[in-house]
C-alpha cells in the first residue's frame, strides 16, 4: 500500500541543511511505499532562499538534485491549484507559498510534512493531517 505525503519548503530545507527533523524527512522520502510531493511554488521558495543564503551555484545544485530525485514528484501550479491556494491564502495567516502546500495536501488528501507552526495551525484548521518535524 502506497502512502502519499506533501512536503513543504520547511521540511525539505531541514533535510538539505541537516536541521532538526531531517532524519524523519529522510525516512519518509526513502520509504519505497511513499509517494512524496512538493508544490512547484514551494520548490521555488527553496530556490530563492538558497540563492539568498548560498548563491546561484548552490541553489542550482540543490534544484537539480531535487528535480532529478525519483522519489519526489513536483506538483505544477495549475490554475485549479492556484485558485485553491488563493482560497487558503484569503483565510489569512500564511504566505502565498505556504498556502500552496496546504492546498496540495487538501487536494491529494495527504498528510503535510512541516515544522512551520503557522502551516501546522492552518492545516489542522482545514482538517489536514500534519506530520510535524
Amino acid at each position: 500500500m502506497t502512502v502519499c505525503y506533501i512536503f513543504d519548503s520547511y521540511a525539505l530545507l531541514a533535510l538539505l541543511e541537516d536541521e532538526p527533523g531531517a532524519d524523519l524527512v529522510t525516512e519518509l522520502i526513502s520509504d519505497r511505499k511513499t509517494e512524496a510531493y512538493i508544490s512547484a511554488i514551494n520548490l521555488g521558495e527553496i530556490y530563492y532562499l538558497l540563492l539568498r543564503r548560498s548563491g546561484v551555484n548552490q541553489a542550482e545544485r540543490v534544484l537539480e538534485s531535487i528535480t532529478l530525485e525519483d522519489s519526489i514528484s513536483i506538483a505544477e501550479a495549475s490554475w485549479e491549484r492556484i485558485k485553491e491556494a488563493s482560497k487558503v491564502k484569503a483565510g489569512g495567516g500564511l504566505s502565498f507559498a505556504d498556502a500552496f502546500a496546504v492546498a496540495l495536501a487538501k487536494e491529494l488528501e495527504a498528510p503535510l510534512v512541516t515544522g512551520d507552526p503557522e502551516i501546522i495551525e492552518k492545516a489542522e484548521a482545514n482538517n489536514i493531517q500534519v506530520i510535524a518535524i
